[in-house]
């Protein structure tokens, strides 16, 4: 059995605006410097053994954060851990998609240019294939919200999902051979524990 971590990236100041990233790569603002450290701190307890990490800023910064308190694990980056891509969305709050496209703007998608949720979905779980076959039982991926949160609905379709994964929220899938099952998600208990 595998376990697979998810740990979604500190704030950015695009996170705080409400601006779609996609792969716009905004780096953490000092609020999400210290979410991660407080994620960090949570996770040397968890004996993980290896990090993977998209290579953006603020997903990048995360791990480097959160392998700097579990300095004996290596930290590999993985082009397919990326954000999925916003194309015309990029930089742009809700009132900024409602004024150039109406209302309705997400029926808009396909023509804005997004990546379709099939491919990210193919993208992620191809890498997952990669990590099955591999020694490492504790697995820990930082990545970002939009990629979690699809990735999770094709891994554990019968979970309940939040519409939003938390800045540094952990969490955690179990890989059986039989199905999979989620024992942990969107858990921040780091960020309110004294």
């Amino acid at each position: 059995m595998k376990q697979i971590g998810f740990v979604r990236h500190g704030v950015t100041a695009w996170n705080k605006e409400r601006k779609w990233q996609g792969h716009s790569d905004i780096p953490l603002d000092p609020e999400g410097i210290a979410e991660a450290e407080k994620a960090a701190a949570r996770l040397a307890d968890e004996d993980w053994e290896i990090i993977y990490a998209s290579p953006m800023k603020r997903a990048l910064r995360t791990a480097e954060i959160i392998r700097e308190a579990n300095p004996d694990i290596p930290l590999v980056t993985d082009g397919r851990l990326v954000e999925v891509f916003g194309g015309q969305l990029e930089g742009t709050t809700e009132q900024d998609r409602i004024e150039k496209w109406g209302s309705e703007w997400r029926s808009l998608l396909p023509s804005l240019g997004m990546e379709p949720d099939e491919d990210m979905v193919a993208r992620g779980m191809a890498f997952l294939e990669e990590i099955r076959k591999r020694p490492e039982d504790k697995v820990l991926l930082v990545t970002h919200g939009g990629f979690i949160r699809r990735l999770l609905r094709a891994l554990v379709p019968d979970l309940e999902h939040s519409d939003r994964i938390l800045n540094t929220s952990v969490t955690v899938v179990e890989m059986r051979d039989d199905r999979n099952l989620c024992t942990l998600y969107n858990c921040t208990k780091h960020l309110s524990d004294a």
